[in-house]
């Protein structure tokens, strides 16, 4: 439940209730209300002496791939002591409101799912999946080993996280999809994302370019601000309950 009451313009309703085609881009303030730390904020005790390329970049990985292994080790088992919030939920059920919905998330930790959201693309991919660093054969399941990193079935390959690291791209199929949802949605969210991190930062842009109407949400102001349509200034696991149940009851 919300801890204030939310006001949202009357246009703004009524735009949700006529749309068709809606597309979502969340970041990482949505996961941080769920009490899960940032990447870097992540960096404590052992892993704060490691600047975050030596932690998540495939050079990295080739040279000291068990290091890498074990800090995405670390990060699964912090995942699973989090739940998804109200934020999360709200989204998973403005998705059966809406003929045609992408969620597009930069968010590694699959809360999205956890919550129920099934139109989702994974930008950044999910720290869940693991896949074969040689082959790219994807598994979800592997046998865990202190001394060495668990290889591929497949091909013997090192498994390593199916996320994206610096310097890689992101998977083209998610990205493709992303751009063409934003550009043929009717009304285009962006939520608890910096607006900084390229590509993910240009979709609010295509979206407004094609003439969609943007809404923002987040806790502070960013680049996108001054040209979004709506600017919904607070948490998201606050407003997007409220947005649902004055748009939807």
């Amino acid at each position: 439940m919300p801890s204030r009451s939310v006001e949202f313009p009357p246009a703004l309703i009524s735009l949700l209730r006529a749309a068709s085609k809606v597309a979502v881009l969340t970041g990482a303030g949505v996961s941080q209300e769920s009490g899960l730390r940032t990447f870097r904020d992540a960096q404590t005790g052992l892993w704060a002496q490691y600047k975050p390329e030596e932690l998540a970049s495939p050079e990295a990985f080739a040279r000291d791939p068990k290091l890498i292994w074990d800090w995405y080790a670390w990060r699964r088992e912090a995942v699973k002591s989090v739940r998804p919030n109200p934020g999360h939920y709200a989204l998973a059920s403005m998705e059966k409101h809406i003929p045609s919905f992408s969620l597009i998330t930069q968010n590694v930790d699959g809360l999205h799912r956890m919550a129920g959201s099934q139109r989702l693309l994974e930008l950044h991919g999910n720290i869940q999946r693991v896949r074969c660093a040689e082959c790219y054969t994807f598994t979800e399941t592997w046998e865990d080993d202190s001394e060495a990193v668990p290889r591929c079935q497949e091909c013997g390959g090192l498994l390593r996280p199916d996320v994206v690291w610096f310097g890689e791209a992101l998977p083209r199929d998610q990205l493709e999809a992303a751009v063409e949802a934003a550009r043929s949605c009717d009304v285009f969210f962006s939520i608890g994302t910096s607006g900084v991190v390229q590509p993910a930062a240009s979709l609010a842009f295509a979206a407004r370019n094609r003439g969609a109407v943007v809404v923002e949400i987040n806790a502070e102001p960013t680049p996108l601000t001054s040209k979004a349509d709506y600017f919904l200034q607070g948490k998201s696991g606050e407003i997007l309950p409220e947005l649902l149940k004055q748009t939807w009851g």
